[in-house]
């Protein structure tokens, strides 16, 4: 006899100023199973999970919870009912402690600060996870920002967590005490939702797979019944596998290096990077691998401005025939450097603006703009250009960036950069939490813009796209590039070797 499913959707729909984010979805999750839950961005598979989790209500259809309708209108009803959710953008507060955050809400009327903080320590060491308690969450990386939100959801001792993109920001170490985690709830019973774009770790960890396209429900069953191609099929309706990572290149295919644009001499900062030499060449993809904290970001950052190498014996920058020293991101966007950053979220966007608005501050910041006052009519044409040209998908053209899918909002940060008419464009980890649809229109645009002869620079971690992408690349460790490789003598085993040895 099957027992009933912990949690059922049925027929549940969304939708935004009549347009559906999610329409007539069926969906089940029983006790102590791990529920993969895929699509492209701007699928629904969120908005789904927002409406289980009290985000925001189902416009039609019903949610049972044990067999019972509910029908919650605030996280805080989802949580008291034993429905925690991690989501893909953090929501800690940023001025307080970790140990604070991991506690909020179960404030006492008297706290003992010490007690606090010694709790905190033993519950994340329990979870193997290497985060400072004391250390205050404004100063953390990315992927200690997403443990803190993932050890928040476990000791909350919920019997559902649904993780959103759990782990886009982790380094690999951080993945493998992760998934020793989430199996370990699984044996305690806890039930799972796990979104995720990386295919491979879904059909590794999960039970069951549900497929969402276009906010439809599209196909679901058993792990076992899935592979890799099949689920792309059903994700975007076509393969994408060889387009995005299946032919090995050749130094053949590699295009031949134009005029020097960049020349990086002894570049240093603090302990993060140390005396590295490097050039980037016009018509060419130079990509940078390295482990995280390898200090490849922090590099890319001092090139376009966003922070101060060291005073004195921080090196030499040369771009073009000039050597530069930039202060601050403006001069050197002016000069034609763009970086497009890793956090879209904190450094990206003005989140609250629209497409159109994001899409001109660039254009503003740039100095290319032919007025000082911008009509509505000027905004929306350039939007709609570079919508077309990206792929932007929107409910409507007014719509803000925080209503956008991840990837789409990843789009328009990468509009905002090229707006600006760049002779070198840093891509940093272009698509992190990005869907594989949109993974090939980004990749479509990285090599067209190459093409055309300019300079790009792609930082990844992940290998096979910095192989796929590259004309030439450089490995990160320590904080200076320690090897080159061209596509023909590059492997994964050897980059990797050069990175970790």
């Amino acid at each position: 006899m099957m027992t009933a499913p912990l949690i059922e959707l049925r027929d549940v729909s969304k939708d935004y100023r009549g347009v559906y984010a999610v329409r007539n979805v069926n969906f089940t999750l029983n006790k102590g199973e791990i529920h993969a839950l895929l699509g492209e961005n701007g699928a629904g598979k969120s908005t789904l999970t927002k409406m289980i989790a009290g985000v925001t209500q189902p416009s039609q259809g019903q949610i049972l919870l044990d067999g019972k309708p509910v029908s919650f209108q605030r996280p805080a009803e989802a949580l008291h009912n034993g429905i925690a959710m991690v989501f893909q953008e953090t929501s800690l507060v940023p001025s307080m402690t970790v140990a604070q955050n991991l506690y909020l809400g179960d404030e006492k009327l008297f706290n003992r600060l010490r007690g606090l903080y010694i709790a905190a320590q033993q519950f994340l060491s329990s979870l193997n996870f290497n985060v400072d308690p004391w250390a205050n969450v404004s100063t953390l990386g990315a992927a200690q920002k997403q443990l803190v939100e993932i050890a928040r959801a476990v000791r909350q001792k919920s019997r559902v967590i649904i993780f959103d993109e759990p782990t886009a920001t982790l380094t690999p170490e951080e993945k493998h005490y992760f998934f020793s985690l989430v199996d370990r709830l699984r044996k305690d019973g806890v039930s799972i939702v796990f979104i995720s774009h990386a295919l491979e770790e879904a059909l590794a960890i999960s039970d069951r797979i549900t497929i969402l396209r276009d906010g439809e429900l599209v196909a679901s069953d058993v792990t076992s019944k899935f592979d890799r191609d099949g689920i792309i099929r059903a994700m975007v309706g076509r393969s994408l596998s060889n387009e995005l990572y299946g032919r090995k290149r050749s130094d053949a295919d590699a295009r031949p290096p134009g005029p020097k644009v960049l020349s990086v001499e002894n570049l240093s900062m603090g302990s993060m990077v140390r005396n590295t030499s490097f050039s980037i060449y016009a018509g060419q993809v130079t990509g940078l691998f390295g482990l995280i904290g390898s200090g490849r970001t922090e590099t890319a950052k001092i090139i376009a401005g966003v922070i101060k190498r060291n005073i004195f014996h921080g090196g030499e920058l040369r771009f073009g025939e000039r050597s530069v020293r930039y202060r601050e991101p403006r001069p050197a966007m002016r000069d034609g450097i763009v970086y497009v950053t890793e956090d879209r979220k904190a450094e990206g966007f003005f989140e609250t603006m629209s497409i159109a608005e994001n899409i001109q501050m660039g254009l503003i910041a740039s100095g290319l703009q032919s007025s000082s006052v911008v009509t509505q009519g000027e905004a929306r044409e350039v939007t709609a250009e570079w919508s077309k040209l990206l792929q932007i998908r929107a409910i409507n053209p007014n719509a803000r960036i925080v209503e956008l899918s991840g990837g789409n909002q990843q789009k328009v940060v990468i509009a905002k950069s090229l707006v600006q008419k760049p002779k070198l464009v840093i891509f940093d980890e272009p698509t992190r939490g990005v869907d594989v649809g949109a993974i090939a229109e980004i990749h479509k645009v990285i090599q067209d813009l190459a093409d055309s002869g300019l300079a790009v620079m792609v930082i990844s971690s992940y290998l096979p796209e910095i192989m796929v992408l590259s004309d030439r690349i450089l490995v990160y460790r320590m904080g200076r590039v320690v090897e080159e490789f061209t596509p023909g003598r590059a492997t994964e085993e050897k980059i990797m070797y050069a990175a970790v040895h």
